[in-house]
């Protein structure tokens, strides 16, 4: 069986700035980072259908420090998705984006593929604590 997340935050910007922030290599190194060093995670990402990518951190004893993908889908500024395959488990990230008034932003979050409850409240204490990081990116 697998499991999905979702999550949904809000932000105080425009669209284009937080599709810029999910879609811009050195931004996105800024807010998705090493969950337990603080260390930004390298990457070389690009918002291009088919390409595929890396996030490169220092590996530890539980992981290799790798997270490889393929952007899947790339509607600017709405719908971003793509491959996120970390440590043998694949899983699909979809962000959506839709502006909610008074200068909001809202940002869905959906993750499907998770294998087990662990796995799932790993992904959802790393995409709370990484989306943390995202509101000093797009302020």
């Amino acid at each position: 069986m697998s499991l999905m997340l979702t999550l949904d935050f809000q932000y105080t910007t425009t669209m284009e700035k937080l599709w810029s922030a999910l879609t811009d290599s050195s931004k996105l190194a800024k807010w998705v980072a090493n969950i337990h060093t603080g260390e930004a995670m390298e990457n070389d990402f690009k918002p291009v259908v088919g390409h595929r990518f890396q996030f490169r951190t220092q590996p530890n004893e539980w992981w290799d420090g790798i997270i490889e993908g393929e952007v899947l889908i790339v509607e600017a500024p709405n719908r971003l998705s793509y491959t996120w395959v970390s440590g043998g488990e694949q899983h699909t990230i979809t962000w959506t984006l839709q502006q909610i008034g008074n200068g909001q932003v809202n940002l869905h979050l959906e993750q499907t593929g998770l294998s087990n409850d662990q796995a799932l409240n790993g992904a959802k204490y790393g995409w709370s604590t990484w989306c943390g990081n995202l509101e000093q990116v797009v302020a």
